[in-house]
């Protein structure tokens, strides 16, 4: 291995350790709480390191967002498994609030919290977002084009699904849903019901 070669890989390697600190913290601590010198402290390295790789924390937790999104890509790839993509768009609603459970602090970094988006310029696309974007967008696509839905153009579709189970969840994530006053011990079957009953709606 040249010498050119082996700085990309301890670059590589150091940046590794940077973004697995910051996810750590970011779970654990939360997003007011982390900060450049407390992941320096975690890896044993001073602040002026990780600046070497990253010039702010927005720019960091752009790459902890990227991370995070992996990791929801991976979930639709194990949970959308059926051949009728009908069948396919409702496994992908589940996996989608599912992954919210399980990861709340993750989905708040990855669509509600600010801060990351600072780091794409707007004229930029966000490419964070395209893998879980184009993984809804394609599947209604499949399901329009099959006339399975009522919708008609794939872009209103996706927008509309989005929004409406994001919106679910971000409520409650906010504890915004004791506006409705549900028990908490409710609010899991509210929710199912309520994607449930949008499924049901948009069949064509």
């Amino acid at each position: 291995m040249g010498i050119t070669e082996r700085k990309e890989r301890e670059k590589a390697e150091m940046r590794r350790r940077i973004v697995d600190a910051a996810i750590t913290m970011f779970v654990k601590e939360g997003f007011e709480k982390m900060s450049i010198r407390n992941i320096a402290d975690m890896i044993e390295y001073s602040p002026a390191t990780i600046y070497l790789y990253y010039k702010d924390k927005d720019e960091l937790l752009y790459d902890v967002q990227a991370e995070a999104f992996e990791t929801l890509a991976r979930e639709f790839e194990s949970k959308i498994t059926e051949a009728d993509p009908l069948k396919r768009l409702a496994q992908l609603s589940w996996a989608y609030v599912e992954f919210a459970r399980n990861h709340p602090e993750l989905y708040d970094l990855m669509f509600i919290i600010k801060e990351p988006m600072n780091s794409v310029n707007k004229d930029e696309n966000w490419k964070n977002g395209d893998r879980a974007y184009d993984a809804l967008q394609d599947l209604v696509t499949e399901c329009i084009e099959k006339k399975l839905i009522r919708y008609t153009d794939p872009m209103v579709a996706t927008l509309s699904f989005w929004g409406f189970a994001h919106g679910l969840v971000s409520l409650n994530l906010r504890c915004r849903l004791k506006v409705a006053q549900i028990e908490e011990a409710e609010i899991k079957d509210k929710i199912d019901a309520c994607i449930k009953a949008y499924l049901e709606i948009i069949v064509a």
